[in-house]
């Protein structure tokens, strides 16, 4: 059986990869970012992306799109940046930003489409507020979708990265839940070791990582090997901002553990100050391709290598990680063709 599926808010594609893994096949992506969609086409060649606001974009343009096509999975990752938990310091309402109506356009395309099922990925904190739970009475009560949601850290599921999210998963065909964690633990050991130093690598995106001017780079070959940090570091090395006690952001200019998962891998992550984001042993930060196999993405996924680093860096801290996206989908994929069968 053919398995359809749409990505919205597709960025580079984690999403997409993880679903095309389990058999889906992605007629229609849709991204607003003009370098997501280059690095998305790159991959899925044989998807159409449209890059567009999802809010200008009818549901005539997509069904000629899909040519008919059954939607058996729609599936998509919203902006709701108001509502995480960095934008939210010290605050118990979310951020105004206008990003986080974009739920509602979600809603929108499941009302018009009527896929077979739905999967949906956000930030944690979604699921305390009125958007959040708006939706889900829509999709229960007047779409009729069984609905499970619920908040997941993807590091139980085979990707060697620790990084909570919400997924809400949905179907018309009957009773579904999210799927069960996996008794699998990926490190960061297993997934990077293996890569030859960035100097010595064929491949434009391992060189890709950050150089430092001196005093930086010489508080990161202090920084001890295997998971040190800066409050390892001589005192006289501490950057001032650093020197009080409980300043909070303690990963900042840390450095990973070989034989546990990764911190989470942001927008970031190639910039030291911005997590742990260092090598567990060599004197630098982690390189473009190695944040991107952190992500669980494969080792020869294609980006832009000609874009900044800080763009890079974006398109790989803010895509869902593919090794997740697959067991969701999987699970999905197994609901469907039980219930499908028996009609």
């Amino acid at each position: 059986m053919e398995l359809i599926s749409i990505d919205i808010f597709s960025g580079c594609g984690g999403l997409t990869e993880g679903m095309h893994q389990a058999n889906f096949k992605t007629k229609v992506a849709f991204e607003i970012d003009e370098i997501a969609s280059k690095a998305y086409r790159l991959n899925h060649t044989q998807t159409s992306v449209i890059t567009k606001d999802i809010r200008k974009v009818s549901i005539a343009e997509i069904k000629r799109k899909l040519k008919g096509k059954t939607i058996h999975l729609l599936a998509g990752c919203p902006p709701c940046q108001g509502f995480s938990s960095i934008r939210r310091l010290n605050r118990v309402t979310p951020v105004d930003d206008d990003r986080n109506n974009l739920i509602m356009e979600y809603v929108r395309l499941v009302k018009a489409l009527k896929p077979y099922t739905i999967m949906m990925e956000n930030v944690p904190g979604l699921v305390e507020y009125d958007l959040f739970k708006k939706a889900v009475r829509i999709l229960k009560y007047e779409l009729k979708y069984e609905v499970d949601f619920k908040v997941v850290n993807v590091k139980d599921y085979g990707v060697p990265q620790s990084r909570r999210r919400l997924v809400l998963v949905g179907s018309r065909l009957g009773t579904i839940k999210v799927a069960e964690p996996l008794n699998e633990k990926k490190t960061v050991r297993q997934t990077i070791e293996h890569l030859p130093l960035p100097e010595n690598s064929s491949d434009p995106i391992h060189k890709i990582f950050p150089t430092h001017i001196p005093s930086v780079q010489k508080r990161i070959e202090l920084t001890p090997k295997n998971g040190g940090s800066r409050k390892d570091l001589p005192k006289q090395y501490l950057l001032k901002c650093h020197e009080s006690e409980n300043i909070g952001f303690n990963d900042v200019y840390g450095r990973l553990r070989w034989d546990d998962y990764s911190t989470t891998i942001t927008g970031g992550c190639l910039n030291p100050s911005k997590g742990r984001f260092l090598h567990p042993e060599q004197n630098r930060n982690i390189s473009a391709r190695e944040a991107s196999m952190l992500q669980s993405f494969p080792s020869d996924y294609k980006f832009p290598s000609d874009i900044p680093k800080a763009n890079l860096a974006l398109l790989i801290g803010n895509a869902l990680p593919p090794k997740f996206s697959y067991y969701q989908s999987d699970n999905i994929k197994k609901h469907l063709l039980e219930h499908l069968a028996s009609k």
